[in-house]
């Protein structure tokens, strides 16, 4: 795969495979919020922003994707359970 770096001469350039993309880089989603003592916390009516922490089959991303700490996983999977509860998130990947 090449590609050209300027407008003026043709440079070409080879990527290797870790170069490459296979996928579009997301941006980071912010797991916890402060409350107004300082205590993290995980919105579960925030359906979007949990929608985001979902894989398209509808399973939760793991620590290292998401970036976040073992209490805030926790917190995040809970948070997702009690959205899939009340009907904000589904279950399955049917209607995501």
């Amino acid at each position: 795969m090449t590609f050209m770096l300027c407008a003026g001469k043709p440079k070409t350039r080879t990527l290797i495979m870790s170069q490459m993309s296979r996928f579009t880089p997301q941006p980071k989603v912010k797991a916890t919020k402060k409350n107004a003592a300082g205590k993290p916390y995980v919105d579960y009516k925030d359906a979007e922003k949990l929608r985001r922490m979902l894989s398209p089959n509808g399973k939760i991303h793991g620590r290292k994707r998401l970036s976040t700490t073992a209490h805030e996983q926790r917190m995040v999977a809970q948070a997702i359970k009690r959205a899939r509860f009340l009907g904000l998130l589904p279950y399955t990947s049917a209607t995501l």
